[in-house]
């Protein structure tokens, strides 16, 4: 009787020092980072803009931590575009920019001419871009791969202004 009298008085104490455990929130989502409702309206506007082109695409979102969060391989889809849309995805995180903005710098003689051999491999061509909620703050990142480096980021772009 006495442990849980000291537990039930802890968890009070912790509700008054957390109070989102009070508020019905999830104590463990972070400040910042993409709910599962964000991810899932991101992956179905990513889908039905691939199908509506008929391009069968792979998804990818990481969160803000760059961790994936959901991914998707529609029918038809490139097997080799699994880890790209997967790495696209994490190098939007990783540098907060658009994969192929990050290109135009990676290239010979740029600034950072060879990035993409760190972090296990990375991106560096179109496909890949930061996901922001409504503040502007970039809460994950989305990769698309399996179209035309033009159609992936297209995808990628209106997929993740879909939360906005």
């Amino acid at each position: 009787m006495y442990q849980t009298n000291t537990l039930l008085i802890i968890l009070l104490a912790l509700a008054g020092a957390f109070p989102c455990l009070a508020q019905d929130k999830n104590p463990f989502q972070l400040p910042g980072d993409i709910t599962v409702d964000q991810t899932t309206a991101i992956l179905q506007a990513a889908e039905k803009l691939a199908r509506s082109r008929n391009i069968p695409v792979n998804i990818a979102i990481v969160d803000a931590g760059a961790n994936l969060k959901a991914f998707l391989r529609m029918d038809g889809s490139y097997l080799g575009s699994i880890d790209v849309a997967i790495k696209k995805a994490k190098t939007a995180r990783y540098f907060n920019i658009p994969t192929g903005e990050l290109g135009k710098i990676t290239q010979p003689g740029g600034a950072i001419y060879q990035i993409e051999l760190s972090n296990d491999g990375l991106i560096t061509f179109p496909g890949g871009v930061p996901i922001k909620d409504q503040q502007g703050v970039i809460i994950g990142a989305i990769g698309i791969s399996g179209g035309s480096i033009e159609e992936d980021h297209q995808i990628a772009m209106e997929a993740a202004g879909s939360i906005l």
